[in-house]
């Protein structure tokens, strides 16, 4: 899902820099028109469409042709992963609705409808990487998958529509975690990958989810709170070693069974005493598109920024029952 949104996002830049040698500014060309350009309007259907094709015939290749395939099916993953890999969905979807929407308020759409198009486009990339898990023997069309892709969208589109702001921010935070016992950290690297890239996307207990409220948008206009400083709940999970518990085998090669009782399984690990367990956080945030500035390409950065949670002083109860301060929770 992640490998959509930065394929989106290296084509926005390329959309960007694909102008920057003309004879008119690099600051004249982001900045976006006053009424509906016909020219732009269909610069950015193609920048998304071109995205779009070039992403999924990307994945395709690098993902689903090394697995069979199926007829379509359905497939339950609802109880995978304490539902963290449902939150990166959402995440995902909200940020491509966002991105395309940005692009056709560039060129010129009403904000209504450039939110539109851009919820539809975030969905619809989500949807299609469903589709094709449907059609792989792998794995297959998840409802609940595709529930979170739609929450994403969904929520990108209802700050539009009801207040023409963002004024509820889905987040994501995360660091490279190391674990101290040596099988553990062998089993995150099979499982998450052993670079700093491939931890930071794919290591389910280093991520956190937040939704971030500014709070002065929901005041009245005379308050006094700062405009940029966001109030964020925040969701993760910890101690996962496998979708679903934390017992696994080796074939006779070495190579990794999720099923604990495969039949060819040769070396049985059991760590099923490591209790897996939810986590609940309330921080500070920073909502950097409330930052005043004349510069526009700083804007453009602050807006870009605006996708990740900065460490923060955190508090944190999780299914432990254990309530935790954190001086910054990266």
């Amino acid at each position: 899902m992640k490998k959509i949104l930065l394929a989106f996002l290296f084509n926005f830049f390329v959309f960007n820099a694909s102008f920057s040698q003309q004879k008119f500014s690099v600051s004249k060309f982001i900045t976006p028109v006053d009424s509906f350009n016909k020219h732009r309007f269909w610069e950015v259907n193609g920048t998304c469409a071109g995205t779009f094709g070039v992403a999924m015939i990307g994945l395709n290749y690098a993902w689903y042709a090394n697995y069979p395939r199926s007829s379509f099916h359905f497939f339950n993953d609802d109880k995978e992963w304490l539902q963290m890999d449902k939150c990166g969905h959402s995440w995902t979807a909200y940020n491509e609705a966002f991105i395309a929407s940005t692009m056709y308020q560039w060129a010129g759409v009403s904000q209504r409808k450039a939110a539109i198009y851009g919820a539809a486009w975030g969905f619809t990339l989500q949807l299609t990487i469903e589709i094709l898990d449907g059609l792989s023997k792998e794995w297959g069309f998840s409802p609940g998958d595709a529930t979170a892709n739609t929450f994403g969208a969904g929520l990108f589109l209802g700050n539009e529509l009801l207040w023409r702001d963002q004024r509820v921010r889905l987040k994501f935070s995360t660091t490279r975690r190391t674990y101290d016992d040596a099988t553990l950290e062998q089993r995150a690297n099979e499982l998450y990958g052993a670079s700093l890239p491939e931890r930071i996307l794919k290591d389910y207990n280093a991520q956190s989810y937040w939704l971030s409220f500014n709070i002065a948008s929901f005041l009245n206009k005379e308050n006094h709170f700062p405009k940029w400083l966001n109030v964020a709940v925040g969701y993760g999970a910890d101690n996962m070693f496998g979708a679903v518990k934390n017992s696994w085998s080796y074939d006779v090669n070495g190579k990794p069974l999720d099923d604990y009782y495969a039949g060819n399984a040769f070396k049985p690990v059991d760590y099923s005493s490591l209790t897996r367990y939810r986590q609940f956080f309330l921080s500070p945030d920073i909502d950097f598109t409330k930052i005043k500035t004349k510069h526009r390409m700083l804007r453009n950065l602050f807006m870009l920024m605006n996708v990740i949670k900065l460490p923060a002083p955190t508090l944190e109860y999780n299914t432990l029952h254990q309530t935790k301060f954190h001086w910054l929770l990266i």
